[in-house]
């Protein structure tokens, strides 16, 4: 979702850019990864093992990618000569806050998931000094499996859905994301971590009876469950709320709202479900 959102905007602004899928490149192959970004000024890492469920069963694999590639990316990227973004998630943090996490906040990730990505972000710190670590959460968009169109799905299917109202966190466009790192490198942003989710918060029950309502379903239908009712694999943090601030003082402003990017971006992300 994130990557193809990335190379529309880049290409709508008539940037030189390269898009490399995992058929393409194997970022944990050092000498394809070196080729790829040869000549590049900033390399962009959408690559990750999102399957957070199935990591932990299978960690070795997902370390592999998130880790083990972030590292052989940051490399190639340091040697030659690029800025690094790295795409990492809120999963780092142990999810026990009570107001959001800023980028220095200690981490703690629950996860098989977490841990993997923690480990990239150690990965990209040591390989390449200029980089931005951008944690996002609670991605959706246009193009890809995401939970707007599983949930509007669901309620067309079913006419009652219950969901989890004692996660809080995010709901972000995968638009505004990739305009976000884009605002981040116009800016030159010092090198660090920051947080690229929509502003405010929300529980997935929350964000389920906006989705219903902008399918054109009575957002009644969406009732509100608890975490212990639906368990999974790997544990979810409960509070996953990052907070804004090193955003602002690199003088870049934070996306806007989430209920009202949601409004903005509903009818293309539903109708491409």
């Amino acid at each position: 979702m994130l990557g193809q959102d990335l190379v529309a905007l880049l290409r709508a602004r008539d940037e030189d850019v390269v898009a490399a899928d995992r058929g393409t490149v194997d970022i944990t192959d050092a000498d394809a990864t070196a080729r790829a970004v040869r000549g590049a000024d900033v390399v962009v890492n959408c690559a990750a093992w999102t399957a957070v469920d199935a990591a932990e069963s299978q960690e070795s694999d997902a370390f592999r990618v998130n880790a083990v590639g972030a590292a052989v990316l940051a490399r190639a990227a340091h040697d030659a000569g690029a800025r690094l973004v790295q795409v990492s998630t809120d999963y780092v943090f142990g999810g026990h806050a009570g107001t959001p996490y800023e980028d220095d906040a200690p981490i703690a990730p629950l996860s098989a998931y977490g841990r993997t990505k923690a480990a990239g972000e150690w990965a990209v710190r040591a390989e390449a000094p200029d980089h931005l670590i951008v944690r996002t959460a609670w991605l959706y968009g246009a193009n890809g499996p995401c939970f707007p169109r599983t949930i509007a799905r669901a309620a067309r299917e079913r006419g009652a859905l219950d969901v989890v109202d004692d996660q809080l966190g995010q709901p972000t466009w995968t638009r505004d994301l990739a305009d976000l790192v884009v605002r981040l490198v116009d800016a030159q942003a010092p090198a660090g971590v920051y947080h690229g989710t929509s502003s405010g918060q929300a529980s997935w029950f929350e964000f389920a009876r906006a989705v219903v309502g902008a399918a054109g379903l009575d957002p009644a239908i969406v009732s509100p469950s608890t975490s212990d009712a639906s368990a999974r694999p790997a544990p979810r943090p409960a509070y996953s709320v990052l907070g804004h601030a090193s955003l602002r003082a690199a003088g870049v402003e934070p996306i806007g709202a989430w209920d009202s990017r949601w409004e903005e971006a509903a009818s293309e992300v539903l109708a491409a479900g």
